[in-house]
């Protein structure tokens, strides 16, 4: 039985992962051969705030410090001493180009590089990096989703440096290049990045936190600063595998594929012993990012076969962003040094789990006092006026998530997290907090009236709060199914995608936040405002939001039918689909809140849905066409090709007067390819049918649900002469190979 060209390159494949070493990874060490230790080359390729001081002039280092501080733009003045300090240590560290590195709306980073070298005025080669080079730079836009703010020939766009997130050096095979973090904004001032609007709300939610805590009775307070820690799940197979598999190349995940005897129903994966050769390539890894800064800090195995996670310390919202891209595009480069494929899809097998980014968010204050200065907000203190604090600051956090639950799910909506969200391994699509026994308790004391009505202090002592920081840890994140978890002294919004940007979902977050302590202060002054006990009024302000944000709060599980039923009671949306999601983004709530607080224009915040939408559907499109392709060219033919030999066999077995015991295989086989055919012409009209509806919504919603259906079907089918088909004649790798193999 002679075999096809595809199961020749699938067996060439096997034979070479079983055969692959580990690459050897040698950590850097010192001239005598000692290995360094991390703090040795941590940030060696970061202008960090030490090397500023190190090799900046005093009173330009104070200016810069001052401006990063406050976040604001850099002062012209000394624009060119930085920049000439920048190339300096750049050229020391052997960089010849510098780009301006941004964030479109692509999920991905963009940059253009140029050289260091010009010519001077006696036509000699110079190089030279000045202060407008650094401060500006000017990209092609026209090539970059815009969502309609833009026509085509209004091609030019700016990027603008970020000065609070560190200059850092990309080294590459070739050469090294220095990366200017950058927003991304049009010849008319709207941003087309995703960092722009994630500044601006970290900038009103500063504000309005700001505000919040001067009620309350606390001063010098410069900035609150949202702070992120984004955990990083993937998979990992080897590219030989890769390669032979069109559907993992083209959309990032498998879209056909039959389930192996063995998934993850042992339980014997999540956090088990790491295999070397993935050992090295963390450790590959890890070094690359500790060079750029990047503080990586836990590595695991995830549920999953094949799966794993990196995570790191929590850092500034928009550094953490910043962080989270360098840490995905690392993975990937660093993936193909030890011949590895990194698989960000968030569901790119069926059958288990799929991979998410946990981003654990809070609030930290920067203040002139040593009493107020790096206090987190979520973190309950240990005097009552403190658990005053934080529970306000709770209240505020629960009537964001509350008021706006809607537009927290269109910023995690994506076609790839369709597949996770609700699938018995990650939270579902409606969005509720966790808060753990403790806690929730607590808040329905408090929602009773039960406590002291003589003062806040003895109210808060009386429900236990002041007992918080000791036996918080004890008493939450138990609950791995909410998609918005109190864990302690943060929040854990679980819903956001693997392969997702950090900045959107956190750019609403910290807007529906902002929005809620608005509220919070507006509330406050009037009723504050010649009052004999303020905090008893503020402590009553709490108590009627902890009643208004009931429905919000969920302690169950998650996964249950229950919940979906309970929550249609409670008025909580249930968006299960990326078009019905993303159409909480141009609603008038929705509109009003992030027009008023400033984090978008309409023309932005429509052009974002826009962009999403479009991304959804070309997502979508792609996935169709490739399961054409593969059916079409190469599962048919592989089954054709087998029922052939079958045929054979029986005609000479009935030749030779014997019997016939590959008939049945025979019939069954014919009768999956009949309906296979069917169901694939099924899909062709289906999707013909969608895609001559007139508007773009008909035709996600159509994509969402019919052209998906149709697909699964095909897939079923597909996976079902998988498990028929004889090995030698089946073209893909398949399940047990990659996930158990590399």
């Amino acid at each position: 039985m002679s075999m096809g060209v595809g199961a020749q390159a699938r067996f060439t494949a096997i034979r070479e992962v079983t055969a692959h070493t580990p690459r050897k990874f040698d950590p850097p060490r010192d001239e005598q051969g000692k290995r360094l230790r991390v703090s040795e080359f941590y940030g060696v390729n970061t202008f960090d705030i030490h090397k500023m001081k190190e090799k900046l002039p005093k009173e330009v280092y104070n200016k810069l410090l001052s401006t990063i501080e406050a976040g604001k733009k850099l002062d012209g003045d000394i624009a060119n001493t930085v920049a000439h300090s920048i190339k300096e240590w750049a050229m020391g560290r052997g960089v010849t180009h510098f780009c301006h590195w941004f964030q479109p709306q692509t999920g991905a980073t963009a940059e253009k590089h140029d050289a260091f070298i010009t010519i001077d005025e006696n036509k000699r080669a110079i190089e030279k990096f000045t202060g407008s080079q650094l401060i500006q730079s000017e990209p092609d836009a026209s090539s970059f989703p815009s969502g309609g703010m833009r026509t085509t020939f209004e091609a030019r766009g700016y990027t603008a440096w970020d000065p609070s997130s560190p200059v850092f050096i990309m080294e590459h095979a070739n050469g090294k290049t220095l990366c200017v973090p950058s927003v991304f904004i049009s010849y008319h001032g709207d941003a087309l990045d995703e960092k722009t609007a994630l500044l601006r709300s970290m900038e009103v939610l500063s504000r309005k936190a700001s505000e919040l805590l001067q009620l309350l009775g606390y001063s010098g307070i410069k900035r609150v600063v949202p702070t992120l820690g984004a955990e990083q799940e993937y998979f990992l197979i080897d590219r030989a595998f890769f390669s032979l598999r069109p559907d993992l190349i083209m959309t990032g995940r498998s879209l056909v594929g039959g389930q192996p005897p063995k998934g993850q129903q042992l339980e014997d994966h999540y956090f088990g012993s790491i295999p070397a050769r993935v050992q090295a390539f963390m450790s590959e890894v890890e070094y690359e990012l500790y060079k750029l800064g990047v503080p990586v800090k836990t590595r695991h195995n995830e549920v999953a076969p094949n799966q794993f996670e990196t995570a790191p310390i929590f850092e500034e919202a928009n550094i953490s962003t910043d962080h989270n891209q360098l840490t995905m595009e690392v993975l990937k480069k660093v993936a193909i040094r030890h011949g590895f494929s990194v698989l960000l899809h968030e569901k790119p097998f069926a059958g288990i789990n799929g991979s998410g980014k946990h981003n654990n968010w809070s609030m930290m204050v920067t203040a002139s006092g040593p009493d107020l200065d790096g206090d987190n907000l979520l973190d309950p203190g240990k005097t009552p006026h403190e658990n005053l604090r934080f529970l306000l600051v709770l209240a505020g956090v629960l009537k964001g998530v509350h008021k706006h639950s809607g537009l927290l799910r269109a910023g995690i909506a994506s076609s790839g997290n369709d597949h996770r969200l609700g699938a018995n391994e990650a939270p579902p699509a409606i969005i509720s907090v966790f808060l753990g026994d403790l806690l929730n308790r607590i808040l329905n004391e408090l929602e009773k009236g039960t406590g002291s009505n003589t003062s806040a202090a003895a109210a808060v002592l009386e429900l236990g709060v002041s007992n918080l920081p000791e036996v918080m840890k004890d008493n939450t994140d138990r609950n791995r199914t909410s998609p918005f978890a109190f864990t302690g002294n943060k929040f854990e919004f679980r819903a956001v995608g693997a392969s997702a940007s950090t900045a959107f979902p956190i750019t609403l977050l910290n807007a529906a936040v902002a929005d809620a302590f608005s509220d919070l202060v507006d509330t406050l002054k009037s009723r504050v405002k010649g009052a004999k006990n303020k905090e008893m009024e503020i402590f009553e302000v709490i108590r009627e939001v902890i009643a208004e944000t009931k429905g919000i709060r969920f302690e169950g599980n998650n996964y249950s039918e229950d919940w979906v039923k309970e929550a249609a009671k409670r008025g909580l949306p249930n968006l299960r689909k990326t078009p019905e999601a993303l159409a909480e983004l141009i609603t008038p709530k929705s509109k009003g809140m992030l027009t008023k607080l400033g984090v978008f224009t309409e023309a932005e915040l429509v052009s974002r849905f826009h962009v999403r939408m479009e991304r959804y559907l070309k997502n979508l499109r792609i996935e169709v066409d490739t399961l054409r392709h593969m059916v079409d060219t190469q599962v048919l033919p592989a089954a054709y090709a087998y029922h052939g030999i079958l045929a054979q066999a029986v005609t000479a077995a009935k030749v030779a007067g014997v019997g016939t015991p590959q008939l049945a295989t025979l019939e069954k086989l014919s009768s999956l390819l009949t309906t296979l055919q069917e169901k694939r012409k099924a899909m062709e009209e289906v999707l013909n049918k969608v895609e001559s509806q007139p508007s773009e919504d008909e035709k996600a919603k159509g994509f969402a649900t019919h052209v998906s259906e149709a697909m699964a079907q095909v897939r079923t089918y597909c996976d079902e002469l998988e498990a028929i088909v004889a090995d030698d004649f089946w073209p893909f790798p398949k399940y047990r190979e990659m996930l158990f193999l590399s």
